[in-house]
């Protein structure tokens, strides 16, 4: 352990450091998790056993009777307007190995970060994507062997991921979920209840039935496979026909279907066979879509896969695409409207809502959001709007599903907030209409946006940065500013981590009014000057995929344990910069920021400053040269007092050792000489001598 781990140990425990300051996130994992525990015991007292107790982990209590200790620390709010404010973190469970990997991890993140999101946490379908969920059951391998043999209680995944929450709590920290509106496209939720979803039949490689009524005929092709297999459980006979089967509920049909949730194997080979049975009779759900005109699919004849079961799998295409248009052949979508005309055309009535399917999803969320305890969802493809009209003149209680789960889930938690995971492109491209318009009538609190595709410096980033602040000031919905995700993190977009990191992270925690969100391992991510092993993207750990490379193109690993960064300097400059946001957020936190250079809305001019609306306390003045390149040069810093000097207590290039530069006013500005290629500083601003 070094110098910096020893002391932010010492400050962590004696409550002077709301982190690990100095470890990275690798050391933090492998501390065995007898030192994680003793070390939380001694920042938050017998408050840590209380959070592991029984009481605290049981699942059959309303979370509104957790001990007080380890309640959320959003409890006493009455709405998610917190969600505009926050700096979230993107946590994929598989790259941090387990349950007890997540609260490792989170002890290197400091207050700023307030909120952490764990990716989906079911068990996944095909190539092992996290989010084409197979089965609402919990996946078994964020099971943690470790915690359990500390902590025997902790015997199942719902108590370690009860546990978990318990404990980011008591960090203050809220926890929140995925909201998917779709699942693998042969889950147990769609052969186990077809009516939920959108069925077609395939024949010779060509759509020759997609009519509503088809869900009958599946019904029936699913009761006549479970009469020729028997039951998969004893406790349970095959019922007289079909009718009775889907009347049964869906616990008990799923497990005369499939078996006991306990039995993962046997319950994938027996809906393996049943899925046989389905595509032997053409019979398969409709795939889920992206992008305008999102309807009317066909098959792509060129694109077909024999799996090792010997199941042919044709990929499906847009019959009149557009730009962004896109059919993920995986996956299928709740059915939550009524078709016209029989589905004759691929039309939906909105007017006509099957509100069995709406029950469903709302239930199915709402029992994962008591066992986690979360605070907030990521709404998972936000930027879904069929309607071709746009938002409607009325905008009913139907009109969006992820809406639906948000006014759910408040009414028992009223802070529950919904992150939108949406891009804001130009109107009709995702979605019909303007996406922001879409965003309020769904009632998002905030939206990721899409700064981290963008390079810093770019005119690009410039303006969108720029329109995403109007927005946040005109609009209801509150744009990100989001450094990186999980999406973002594959050899594609190595160029965008080539530089502009510390510019990034800088404007994320400073600006507190826009909400932020990170990715695990950006903050020491290493430069990727050419693609490297894949087991260094965090994206590859969405999915697991099956090939015969271990580099780009190829999306296969060919081990599970995720390969951290090495960027020591990185590590350190951000740590550093961590360390200054726990000396300057408390005053900050629920201040307004005041720009006084804003982003420059014609890309032109790469500098930008601020300070914030603060009645008493030190104030501090912000900048930060975008452009990566080359210096800012000199500029002028208008709309201080004139009275006023800036003294420097920050650079990202010399950290904290810099001083002694002051910057006085000429009486029309305050002169800053440059700021060096991707440099952010801070001055703290001090009355002058002679006023």
């Amino acid at each position: 352990m070094n110098t910096r781990q020893v002391a932010g140990e010492a400050g962590y425990r004696s409550g002077k450091s709301s982190f690990l300051a100095g470890a990275r996130p690798q050391d933090a994992l492998k501390l065995p998790i007898d030192d994680v525990i003793d070390l939380l015991r001694s920042r938050f007292g017998d408050t840590v056993d209380l959070a592991l107790s029984d009481e605290a982990i049981d699942l059959s209590r309303p979370t509104s009777e957790l001990p007080p200790g380890v309640l959320s620390p959003l409890h006493r709010l009455g709405d998610s307007s917190w969600m505009q404010r926050t700096n979230m973190v993107g946590v994929n469970i598989r790259t941090v190995g387990d349950y007890a990997g997540v609260v490792k991890y989170a002890m290197t993140l400091p207050r700023a970060f307030d909120s952490i999101h764990l990716l989906p946490i079911w068990e996944p379908g095909v190539v092992e994507s996290l989010y084409g969920i197979a089965s609402w059951n919990l996946n078994t391998h964020f099971f943690s062997r470790e915690w359990h043999r500390v902590f025997p209680r902790l015997d199942t995944v719902g108590k370690q991921l009860r546990a978990v929450s318990n404990l980011l709590h008591l960090m203050g920290k809220a926890v929140g979920m995925d909201v998917i509106p779709h699942t693998d496209r042969f889950s147990e939720a769609a052969v186990g209840t077809p009516s939920l979803f959108e069925w077609m039949r395939v024949v010779d490689d060509r759509i020759v039935d997609q009519a509503e009524t088809l869900t009958d005929v599946v019904e029936d092709t699913v009761y006549q496979w479970l009469e020729i297999r028997g039951s998969a459980s004893s406790d349970l006979a095959v019922p007289p026909d079909s009718h009775s089967l889907f009347a049964l509920p869906e616990a008990d049909r799923l497990l005369a279907l499939f078996g006991s949730p306990a039995d993962r194997t046997g319950r994938i080979d027996r809906r393996i066979d049943l899925i046989k049975h389905l595509k032997h009779l053409g019979l398969e759900p409709v795939p889920a879509t992206m992008g305008v005109p999102y309807r009317g699919i066909e098959v792509d004849p060129g694109s077909v896969v024999v799996d090792h079961h010997g199941m042919r799998w044709p990929d499906y295409r847009m019959q009149t695409p557009t730009p962004m248009s896109r059919v993920f052949s995986p996956l299928a979508r709740f059915k939550l409207y009524g078709r016209l005309d029989d589905n004759a055309n691929w039309e939906i009535d909105f007017s006509q809502p099957r509100e069995h399917v709406w029950d469903y999803v709302r239930r199915h969320y709402a029992e994962t959001r008591h066992v986690g305890n979360f605070d907030f969802m990521r709404g998972d493809m936000s930027h879904v709007q069929m309607r071709p009209g746009g938002v409607p003149d009325r905008v009913s209680e139907h009109y969006d599903i992820l809406a639906a789960v948000k006014t759910h889930m408040q009414a028992e938690v009223p802070w529950f907030g919904y992150f939108a995971e949406s891009f804001l492109p130009p109107r009709d491209v995702f979605q019909y209409g303007e996406e922001l318009d879409h965003l309020e009538a769904s009632l998002a609190d905030a939206t990721l946006g899409d700064l981290q595709s963008t390079e810093v410096g770019s005119p690009e980033f410039l303006q969108r940065f720029r329109r995403y602040l109007d927005d946040l000031n005109t609009r209801s919905v509150a744009p990100a500013f989001c450094v990186g995700t999980a999406d973002k993190d594959d050899p594609r977009f190595d160029v965008l981590y080539e530089a502009g990191i510390e510019a990034r992270f800088f404007t994320a925690i400073f600006v507190p009014d826009m909400p932020s969100y990170t990715g695990l391992g950006y903050e020491i991510r290493d430069v990727h000057t050419k693609p490297v092993e894949n087991e260094r993207y965090t994206k590859l750990f969405v999915f697991k995929e099956e090939g015969d490379s271990n580099f780009f193109p190829s999306k296969a690993r060919f081990s599970d344990e995720f390969i951290w960064g090495q960027n020591e300097a990185l590590f350190d400059s951000l740590t550093e910069m961590r360390e200054l946001a726990e000396e300057i957020l408390s005053g900050i936190e629920h201040a307004a920021t005041l720009w006084l250079i804003p982003p420059d809305a014609t890309g032109n001019r790469p500098t930008a400053v601020w300070t914030h609306d603060i009645e008493s306390g030190d104030r501090h003045v912000f900048m930060v040269n975008y452009n990566t390149d080359s210096g800012s040069g000199y500029f002028g810093v208008p709309g201080l007092d004139s009275r006023l000097k800036l003294q420097v207590t920050y650079s990202s290039v010399g950290g904290r050792e810099r001083d002694g530069e002051v910057l006085a006013s000429n009486g029309f500005f305050h002169r800053v000489e440059n700021l060096e290629p991707g440099e952010a500083r801070v001055y703290r601003v001090v009355a002058n001598d002679h006023s």
